[in-house]
């Protein structure tokens, strides 16, 4: 049995909906949907055609209202939903939600942002850090681990427009660049990277200037899997139309 798997960071749920999210949802089916940058509440919106489609969800949502947060939507009944990482700082801001299927876990995460100023760049860092001690760990135990979302980094040339341009910019400096670098030699794989290996595919675009239209993104959505989920892949992409967002979704198609 294939499985497709789903990422999208949704800049804001109801703002999705608003754009046709929910019914582009319904002709795509896929089997599970990690979102990111939710912005709300599940008491916030009308989950019935969600229920009435087959989908089991899960939010968890930041403690600060209409910011960050993450969630999980599956027609797949999970074996297990655990809620944040054990880091309290990263937590409260609803950046990792963890759901196990057989023997794959699949971890939908929100990686912050350093684009606001200093303080947020060195709480991205220590995230980073963090981050990678606890997949390192959880691979011990669980080693096909699906690690899907938003990173908020390019990793190399290729993954941004006018590289040079953006250098000394959050989302592609050297260190973030680097950590990725390692996140890779941990037994790590850009399942995008596996089928593509072309430039100009973008998963993200600014607002401003037209970007979009002219297609000056950077690739920073991903689903990076455990060498050991590697042979399973069966195929992976982008989807540029799907405009509910400043982002767009990515895939995974892989034998379950």
């Amino acid at each position: 049995m294939g499985l497709r798997i789903f990422s999208y960071n949704v800049n804001g749920i109801r703002a999705a909906i608003a754009k046709g999210f929910d019914q582009w949802l319904l002709q795509e089916m896929p089997d599970i949907i990690s979102l990111q940058e939710i912005k709300a509440e599940e008491s916030q919106v009308d989950t019935q055609w969600l229920t009435d489609a087959g989908y089991r969800h899960f939010w968890y949502p930041a403690q600060k209202k209409g910011y960050s947060g993450v969630a999980v939507f599956t027609r797949v009944m999970p074996d297990l939903v655990q809620y944040g990482f054990n880091q309290p700082e990263f937590d409260v801001e609803g950046r990792v939600l963890r759901t196990d299927y057989g023997d794959i876990t699949l971890l939908s995460c929100y990686f912050p942002s350093g684009t606001s100023g200093d303080i947020r760049q060195e709480v991205k860092m220590r995230f980073l850090e963090e981050m990678l001690v606890y997949t390192n760990e959880l691979k011990k135990t669980r080693p096909n681990i699906i690690i899907a979302g938003d990173y908020n980094i390019c990793h190399k040339p290729i993954d941004i427009n006018h590289p040079k341009k953006h250098e000394k910019m959050s989302g592609f400096l050297p260190e973030e660049r680097a950590w990725m670098d390692r996140w890779e030699m941990c037994g790590l794989v850009d399942t995008f990277r596996q089928f593509n290996k072309e430039a100009d595919q973008y998963s993200w675009w600014s607002y401003r200037a037209g970007s979009r239209s002219k297609n000056l993104g950077w690739r920073i959505d991903y689903h990076w899997v455990s060498q050991s989920l590697a042979p399973r892949l069966v195929n992976a992409g982008i989807m540029q139309q799907a405009v509910h967002s400043d982002h767009c979704p990515v895939w995974i198609e892989l034998n379950a």
